[in-house]
């Protein structure tokens, strides 16, 4: 049977209704029923802003989809969350006029808070000088004069610089306002000389893609900061309008915003509700109960960190296992007298980063620290350079990486002098060396001193700091550990792959677990396709998009796909591979996606601590026998709920299991 894939953009809709399925989940605290409304709407902002501009002959169906998920989502707000507020007396005016209890309160907010920033520009005279911007909101005001006479009036709602939503105390109730509507509700003092006929809101999404010629290859800070002065007046992709609107009212919109190739959107009263993040409920009532952090590793008092890496592999379990080990193997290299030098990838840093200041005062105090930062990571770019000014300043080496090759890489490598003798400590993740989202990506951090691997990895970035256009241009690299990719990755996963295809036909027993983020690259799944046709099992955790096609008949009846959704984003790389029984255990950066593959340098790592290989196949086998929060992809690309006894919900047992492994 010829291979045959799911459509990559219609997949990822499939995951982000996923995402609004968790919504509505009567067992989900509401107000992280709200955070998901509001990780729905971001996502879909950034499908607009990246996705779109490229979809061609599927446009129509996605732009389908999409309508469909906005209305689940109106349903789901409407006929669930808003009840749900309510009888716990908390009154979200969501398409509520401002009852008069409160209208002295939404008044000083207006005139206290407000006003300052308010604005507002004539949309029928000559706009030359005005642009909407990207994902901004704006209110389009249809007024009349004295003599009847109408125009339009745009405001724009400063919801950068003030909070969205305004919570107002009534005794023991609570009411919670859109900014929006505090503006609305005071139009007859912006406009004392009119009579308002309507206020509509109105969002512009603009494409996102920026373009760095290859002049600018020495110095990419300077064409990325020139790229990210202009992101935001890209052209736009999406031009989403409160319904109600008069229909020549909205043409007069389209035609003075210049608007006449977006897609023209009807959506609800309210735009960017990702904003919801935010909502202002008290998380402790409201929210999640709290599952405390435990410690992955325990250091007495005299003793350091480096020392137990020296002793034994650690492996850290974020979110479930606090981040301090991580933080200090920096901090000690910062200060360790035999330090010499250090070595570092960064992809998404937080803004106040520690790791990043420890790496400044190491160079401070006369280490050799060399940093390839990623200036290309999407919508992380103009914090990547922030840090990387910063550490050049401070003595760090700053390497860039070509324009050509994204470096996903994350790891990090510390080189000892030890009485003469080069030892080198390494860490190796999957995730981002970032201290903010360790708190709820799941991701694995590996701490070692494993020589050889680490030998391969400072011959990686050797490579990195010289800046070569490809790994072509290395004729001296070769990996016996590690799996990087544009070396040896690609052909590892598939000879992996063929040796359970030879071993399920030789009837020795066979087996691939996989987890990831995301799937797409054909090669990789038409070999997972061979691998199911000769009897292997294939058991995937998938997230967000995937294009292998599940349980087809003569294609991929051995193969099932779970998506997993809850309290933490999924975000760790998991490769296990039989082998007969004696597992073969890799972890990592690299989804199966074409970018990842072909066109970024990416890090895969072997387990070979026997106690961390079997704490991982625990851990990935929770996920699969998850029955709460996980859901099957279907040969139809539908998520199919499941329904098992006893239930289990894997994130809870694994945070659990994880409570137990740190106790022993």
């Amino acid at each position: 049977m010829e291979p045959a894939f799911f459509n990559r953009d219609l997949s990822w809709l499939s995951f982000n209704e996923r995402v609004l399925i968790e919504a509505s989940r009567p067992a989900v605290p509401i107000l992280e029923r709200i955070k998901f409304l509001s990780i729905y709407s971001s996502n879909l902002d950034e499908f607009y802003r990246v996705r779109m501009p490229v979809l061609m002959w599927d446009f129509e169906l996605a732009k389908t989809r999409v309508n469909l998920q906005q209305q689940k989502f109106g349903e789901i707000m409407v006929q669930q969350i808003l009840p749900e507020l309510e009888a716990q007396k908390v009154h979200w005016l969501y398409n509520k006029p401002i009852p008069a209890v409160i209208s002295t309160q939404i008044s000083d907010i207006f005139f206290n808070e407000v006003l300052a920033y308010i604005h507002s520009v004539c949309i029928d005279r000559d706009l030359t000088d005005f642009f909407a911007e990207n994902n901004k909101l704006y209110q389009v005001i249809i007024l009349r004069d004295k003599e009847e006479k109408e125009r339009l009036e745009l405001i724009s709602i400063p919801s950068e610089v003030l909070q969205r939503l305004y919570a107002i105390p009534l005794g023991e109730e609570q009411y919670v306002v859109f900014l929006e509507d505090i503006i609305k509700h005071n139009l007859a003092y912006l406009f004392p000389n009119d009579v308002v006929h309507g206020a509509f809101n109105l969002k512009i999404t603009r494409n996102a893609a920026l373009k760095i010629g290859q002049e600018y290859a020495e110095d990419i800070t300077i064409a990325l900061e020139k790229q990210l002065e202009v992101r935001d007046f890209g052209f736009a992709t999406r031009f989403l309008y409160e319904p109600g609107i008069p229909l020549r009212n909205l043409y007069r919109v389209i035609h003075a915003l210049n608007l006449h190739k977006a897609a023209v959107v009807e959506g609800g009263t309210y735009h960017n509700l990702k904003d919801l993040n935010s909502f202002p409920l008290d998380n402790k009532q409201f929210g999640y109960p709290k599952w405390p952090a435990s410690t992955a590793i325990h250091i007495d008092e005299n003793d350091t960190l480096f020392n137990k890496i020296l002793q034994k592999d650690i492996l850290i379990n974020v979110p479930y296992q606090n981040y301090d080990a991580v933080l200090r193997f920096f901090n000690e290299a910062c200060n360790d007298v035999s330090v010499e030098e250090i070595y570092v990838t960064l992809y998404r840093v937080a803004s106040n980063s520690r790791i990043v200041n420890a790496l400044m005062t190491a160079a401070k105090n006369g280490r050799k620290v060399v940093v390839l930062v990623e200036l290309k990571a999407r919508f992380d770019e103009a914090n990547n350079i922030k840090w990387a000014k910063q550490m050049k300043a401070a003595g760090v080496r700053i390497v860039y990486s070509n324009l050509d090759l994204k470096v996903h890489a994350k790891v990090g490598l510390v080189k000892r002098n030890i009485e003469g003798e080069t030892q080198y400590l390494g860490l190796l993740a999957t995730g981002n060396l970032n201290e903010s989202t360790a708190k709820f990506y799941t991701d694995h951090i590996l701490l070692t001193a494993h020589q050889p691997m680490l030998q391969e990895l400072e011959s990686l970035f050797g490579f990195l700091s010289k800046k070569k256009k490809s790994p072509a241009d290395e004729d001296q690299i070769s990996f016996e550990h590690l799996l990087v990719a544009q070396f040896n990755l690609q052909k590892t996963f598939l000879d992996l792959i063929q040796r359970e295809i030879d071993h399920a036909k030789e009837g020795l027993p066979s087996g691939i677990i996989i987890k990831m983020n995301n799937l797409e690259e054909q090669v990789l799944i038409s070999k997972l396709y061979e691998a199911s046709q000769a009897g292997v099992k294939i058991q995937l955790l998938i997230r967000g998009i995937c294009c292998l096609i599940p349980g087809q008949e003569g294609l991929s009846e051995n193969i099932s796909v779970r998506r997993i959704v809850d309290r933490y984003l999924e975000h760790g790389r998991i490769f296990i591979f039989h082998n007969k029984g004696a597992d073969d255990t890799f972890l990592g950066s690299a989804d199966w996606m074409n970018r990842n593959i072909y066109s970024r340098i990416e890090v895969c790592f072997p387990l070979y601590d026997a106690e961390l290989k079997r704490l991982i196949m625990e851990i990935i086998t929770l996920q699969l026998q998850d029955n709460v929060q996980a859901v099957n992809i279907s040969s139809t690309m539908q998520n199919e709920e499941l329904n098992g006894s006893p239930a289990l919900r894997s994130q809870e047992a694994i945070y659990q299991l994880l409570q137990k492994f740190n106790a022993n």
